[in-house]
């Protein structure tokens, strides 16, 4: 594997911040949003999106493209950033998140370019690679592959277990799925509601390849992609467990389920955005929209 050099390292750490950034910009503004799981995917789509993945935004469906699936829907504010950052829209479409007509919520296909499917009830995402890997081989495609992020809490549906069946089934070596392993659900820790261990035996079980990384690594996950796409394609569809901190970056939401759905108020997002500058060593810039907000909030009776 080629090695990665400082200097492209040091441009994915910075996408990785401006994901966190953004994310925290939007899901402040429309006071709604998932940041527990949009931070702990940083590093991943920063990697996927500006170093592993073949796309295009001037072209975004051009045939041989990879495609990039997120299953776990609610971590939609680190992907619309990565879209951004990318260039297929401009930066200031984040600020339509949760809005009519602008950015769902949770994935959908109609409302900006890149997205690939829809998404919402946990457990799809997965199926849906898995018909787009079986759609590229029969088009005889062999070097585009289709990325499948999920979260460690859908793992725990039957559906996911089906679709990983079926990928095995259909020697899919062309699908990788990587897996967001917080630990962390909306109620709590993920082995108090249903634990999923042993979670590496399991995908083994299943006829897949595995393996595991430190999610926030930057070149761990470059070496581990790079390996999946080329190196292990051996009739096997393959899975990364990227172990992550759920809320990382940010202290007060470090593997802290109260902060799975939560949006802060302006004052706590703007402290949030200047601990994000210091934590990664950037010029403390705080959230663009406070003073927007507060005299938003004081036009309107607030305190």
């Amino acid at each position: 594997m080629k090695e990665l050099s400082i200097k492209t390292k040091e441009e994915l750490e910075e996408k990785a911040y401006q994901i966190r950034r953004l994310s925290l910009e939007m899901i402040t503004y429309s006071s709604w949003g998932h940041i527990g799981g949009a931070f702990s995917i940083a590093e991943i789509l920063s990697v996927l999106y500006f170093h592993e993945m073949k796309t295009d935004p001037a072209n975004p469906l051009m045939e041989n493209r990879d495609r990039f699936i997120l299953s776990k829907a609610h971590g939609s504010p680190a992907m619309y950033a990565a879209l951004a950052l990318k260039g297929f829209y401009p930066e200031e479409k984040i600020y339509e998140y949760c809005e009519p007509g602008g950015l769902e919520g949770h994935t959908h296909i109609l409302s900006a370019p890149g997205i690939e499917a829809s998404g919402g009830p946990l457990g799809m995402g997965l199926s849906i690679a898995v018909g787009m890997a079986l759609g590229i081989r029969k088009k005889e495609n062999p070097r585009s592959r289709v990325y499948c992020l999920l979260g460690d809490g859908e793992c725990n549906e039957g559906n996911i277990w089906e679709a990983a069946m079926s990928a095995s089934h259909y020697h899919l070596d062309n699908l990788i799925a990587v897996v967001d392993y917080n630990k962390v659900m909306a109620k709590g820790l993920i082995w108090e509601s249903m634990s999923v261990e042993p979670f590496t035996d399991k995908w083994r079980s299943f006829g897949w390849n595995v393996h595991e990384v430190d999610g926030h690594d930057i070149t761990g996950l470059v070496n581990t992609l790079y390996k999946a796409r080329w190196i292990t394609a051996n009739g096997k569809p393959n899975v990364i467990i990227a172990h992550t901190v759920k809320g990382k970056g940010i202290e007060r939401a470090e593997f802290n389920y109260k902060w799975h759905t939560h949006a802060p108020d302006p004052v706590t997002a703007n402290e949030m955005m200047l601990e994000l500058a210091r934590t990664y060593g950037k010029p403390e810039t705080g959230y663009s929209k406070l003073n927007d907000d507060l005299n938003k909030e004081s036009f309107y009776g607030g305190e």
